[in-house]
């Protein structure tokens, strides 16, 4: 079964920029030849990290966006668990939430296309009310 996910990985800040896309080709072969596909790289650059994490304050941060099964994404938190330059790593799948946003937008539309309900007519309204009054 094919679903989505995100992978966001920090690298140490002094690692050089050869490297770096040493290891996204690496991580990226790894993932095509488990089977998934990956739909998009975005370098972050350098920033600071919340907190002290093997005694670096800085790290380059990379976000991979990948298609494939789960076997696929073991094998790359393995492959990331054993790199290392690498500081710190999170997968999330994300299919789910897409899926989700997907059927809030589809009924927004859908409401938003359907016409306001007409008000009733002030003749209909002033008749009713007059008809309870004769009977009494």
């Amino acid at each position: 079964m094919q679903r989505t996910y995100e992978v966001m990985f920090i690298v140490r800040p002094d690692m050089p920029e050869e490297e770096q896309e040493k290891l996204i080709t690496t991580l990226e072969s790894s993932v095509t030849g488990s089977g998934g596909t990956l739909k998009n790289v975005e370098r972050m650059g350098k920033r600071r990290m919340a907190y002290v994490v093997r005694k670096f304050q800085d790290g380059i941060y990379v976000l991979m966006t990948l298609e494939g099964p789960g076997a696929m994404v073991h094998e790359l938190e393995r492959r990331l668990r054993v790199t290392e330059p690498v500081i710190k790593f999170i997968t999330v799948r994300v299919d789910e939430e897409q899926k989700r946003l997907a059927k809030i937008k589809a009924i927004r539309e859908s409401r938003a296309k359907r016409p306001a309900p007409a008000p009733a007519p002030a003749a209909e309204s002033g008749a009713a009310a007059e008809a309870p009054a004769a009977t009494a």
